[in-house]
């Protein structure tokens, strides 16, 4: 809080006033509502990816389930299904570089951590360490494990190489 109020009186010093937060009463705090609409069997990939993985991320090994998240290999809003096989099991900073093409699986179960992480942001350290690993935690039943398939078009589609 100490750093807001000093921003708000450094704004008031240099007489930008129309850049001060106008205090509010309670109601008046959050913007309009919005409808949210949510993806059909979102809840059962996630519970299912959760399960196939025994409760770990497959690139880390992390089990601290509250920063977990199943991630779409083939992502849902282009076609991608709610497969096991679609799936991994991702720490969240993992799951939305692997969203977002800074990292990929290849069809060998390698990762692949992108050049533009230290281009883009200028670090990337402890996601270049994983680099050329394979996962480490993988579903027991054959039918369940990636579909080369799926990563292929990750890694031709999303993956900024």
């Amino acid at each position: 809080m100490a750093l807001y109020e000093q921003v708000q009186e450094k704004l008031r010093s240099l007489n930008l006033k129309k850049y001060l937060v106008k205090e509010t009463s309670i109601q008046n705090r959050y913007g309009k509502a919005q409808i949210v609409k949510p993806r059909i069997g979102q809840g059962a990939f996630k519970v299912l990816i959760t399960d196939a993985y025994q409760r770990r991320c497959a690139i880390t090994g992390e089990k601290t389930l509250p920063v977990l998240e199943a991630a779409h290999i083939k992502p849902y809003n282009m076609d991608g299904s709610h497969e096991i096989n679609n799936g991994l099991l991702l720490r969240r900073d993992f799951h939305t570089l692997f969203d977002r093409g800074y990292t990929t699986v290849d069809k060998n179960l390698t990762v692949e951590v992108s050049h533009r992480i230290k281009e883009d942001f200028g670090n990337g350290k402890e996601y270049y360490a994983h680099h050329g690993s394979k996962l480490i935690i993988l579903p027991e039943r054959r039918e369940q494990l990636p579909d080369p398939k799926y990563l292929e078009w990750h890694n031709e589609n999303i993956y900024l190489g």
